[in-house]
């Protein structure tokens, strides 16, 4: 049997605000940009499965972080620098104290810590009542992450550039079979690989819609890291596994939460796993519109 991870589809108090993950169904790399960057497509669908945060407002401007991951310094934690930014941009007198409870792996290519940036700027911009729009808050977040403004804007997408020109799209909302292998992927690494495929033909949402799904990353993830091959060497018995963005963590597709649950039942011990459902709105809009 796996060690599966406990589920965390609902918050563990009333007034936590959620950030969830992402998955990338698609990643086509169609060129590169005189600034060193990748023109991308991809398509972003959310799941179920959350960081969560909390936020103290304070009085005395500062900006304080509870817990801060390891290895990573507090002035590089991406919420900390979205409460500056935020804070900077609208002037805000205020301060906020946050305590992140971390479920989503670090370099694992579900949008943890994009995820995390955007819902402290979303709740930020409510607590600290500094009224910046959806599409402020977007400009504000991409500085922070090409995956920032997905998270922001809250609904699957069809995303080009970097990945932050989005065009909502309205997907079939299966359950995953996500399996989260025990190392993380440097995305910076991928994206500079000799062997990495940087001129794919532009495709279509037309093309996914028909079942075109190709990861230009993962030839090149799957060579590169071990343990992520062996991962996707157990899914290919389940239909195939699918890499998320750059890796570590890979999925599988079902048409039933019975049906990934009973695969989950098999996945190798040395394999982290969970099962979460498709969304193509972010529980995080929930949680604003709740607010409201």
């Amino acid at each position: 049997m796996t060690a599966p991870v406990s589920p965390d589809a609902t918050p563990p108090q009333p007034q936590a605000w959620p950030a969830p993950a992402k998955l990338n169904l698609m990643l086509r790399i169609i060129g590169r940009r005189p600034d060193g960057y990748h023109e991308l497509q991809t398509v972003f669908q959310f799941i179920d499965r959350c960081d969560w945060l909390w936020f103290s407002v304070r009085d005395d401007g500062q900006l304080r972080l509870q817990e801060p991951l390891p290895g990573v310094a507090t002035e590089e934690d991406l919420t900390m620098r979205a409460a500056l930014a935020l804070q900077q941009a609208t002037g805000c007198p205020l301060g906020v104290e946050i305590r992140c409870q971390k479920h989503l792996p670090m370099g694992g290519g579900l949008g943890g810590g994009s995820s995390d940036a955007a819902t402290t700027l979303v709740a930020l911009n409510h607590l600290w009542k500094t009224g910046l729009d959806e599409d402020a808050l977007a400009a504000l977040a991409l500085p922070l992450g090409a995956d920032v403004p997905v998270f922001i804007r809250g609904r699957a997408a069809w995303g080009e550039g970097v990945g932050e020109r989005l065009t909502p799209v309205d997907l079939p909302e299966p359950w995953y079979l996500v399996l989260s292998p025990p190392c993380s992927v440097s995305t910076r690494e991928v994206f500079s690989h000799p062997e990495l495929t940087r001129d794919s033909s532009p495709a279509t949402l037309a093309d996914f819609i028909a079942g075109a799904s190709p990861n230009d990353c993962f030839d090149v993830v799957r060579r590169t890291y071990p343990p992520v091959a062996t991962a996707l060497t157990w899914l290919d018995g389940w239909g195939g596994g699918r890499l998320t963005g750059t890796g570590a963590c890979v999925f599988a597709v079902f048409e039933n939460e019975k049906l990934a649950r009973e695969a989950q039942a098999h996945c190798p011990t040395s394999m982290r796993s969970f099962v979460a459902r498709g969304l193509n709105q972010s529980p995080l809009l929930a949680r604003v519109h709740q607010c409201a």
